[in-house]
């Protein structure tokens, strides 16, 4: 009779403790905390008080949550497509493996391992302050350049161009993808005398919906969580007038500087809500555009 080699079922969760114990106390429990906390008045010194759907009333006469959320779109809308479009840029010039592109790809790739840390958002903010580089290099052609940090019309597209530095991770989705593109399609163009724009808006772009449409979703969802940059660039304060406010940078002052745990909670689920509903619709909405070869 051969023996059994199956491991037995507590063997396998005994490998699995580690993550299901993780999965409870870092996940699962501090949700269900959250949603609790988000129908109380909470400030993290006294018992919570339950008080029903009053945070959520308290949300739509909240003006600066209104702002925050308008800022937060507004950086969403605009440094996603310019994040994508710098990731297939470099990915299209950098998918053929000549002497030294690896080298490349590794440098462009190095920023997104660094992307969302403090000494990144530090550095970024030396770089358009009054006497940054980004002012010294502008002095070289003779323009006077100002204090970008500091202006509440440009703070936020200095934050948008950090968000677009940080294109390793949709860079190397982009150079897997056209890698696995067919060269018999190429092939088949070139015989027929299409052009290169012709090629890539005919043949590579469609082939690559698939991965667009995964990078489009991972950096929405990112971006809608933005927190460090705001953070550091203006000081913890969403300044100047609330330029930089990104809805998880409110949702942290609410909780940690007004200590009103219960609202931020509230906020928490809401910011949930709008990103699942955002990711539905662009699910649904991939079937008219997303091309899967089969």
């Amino acid at each position: 009779m051969k023996k059994n080699n199956l491991a037995k079922p507590w063997e396998a969760y005994l490998f699995l403790a580690p993550w299901i114990i993780g999965l409870l106390a870092f996940t699962i429990i501090p949700m269900i905390a959250s949603f609790y906390f988000s129908f109380t008045r909470y400030d993290m010194a006294n018992p919570p008080k339950f008080i029903g759907l009053t945070n959520y009333i308290a949300m739509l006469s909240d003006k600066r949550l209104h702002t925050s959320l308008l800022v937060t779109i507004r950086f969403v809308v605009i440094s996603v497509p310019l994040q994508l479009a710098f990731a297939l840029l470099i990915a299209t010039v950098l998918r053929k493996n000549r002497r030294g592109v690896p080298v490349y790809r590794a440098i462009y790739y190095l920023p997104s391992l660094l992307g969302g840390s403090v000494a990144i958002a530090l550095l970024w903010r030396q770089v358009f302050n009054k006497d940054g580089l980004f002012n010294q290099v502008l002095a070289l052609f003779g323009v006077t350049g100002r204090n970008w940090i500091a202006s509440p019309g440009t703070v936020l597209y200095t934050l948008m161009a950090l968000a677009a530095w940080q294109f390793g991770g949709s860079m190397v989705i982009f150079l897997g993808g056209l890698r696995n593109i067919s060269m018999e399609y190429y092939e088949a163009a070139e015989i027929d005398g299409a052009g290169r724009f012709q090629v890539f808006v005919s043949i590579t772009l469609p082939l690559l919906t698939p991965m667009i449409f995964f990078n489009l979703v991972m950096s929405i969802i990112g971006s809608f969580q933005s927190f460090t940059s705001s953070f550091i660039v203006s000081g913890g304060t969403g300044g100047p007038i609330d330029a930089t406010l990104f809805y998880s940078l409110y949702l942290y002052l609410k909780a940690f500087k007004s200590f009103d745990m219960g609202y931020a909670s509230a906020m928490a689920w809401v910011l949930l809500v709008i990103i699942g509903v955002i990711t539905a619709l662009m699910f649904a909405l991939s079937k008219i555009w997303v091309y899967y070869d089969e």
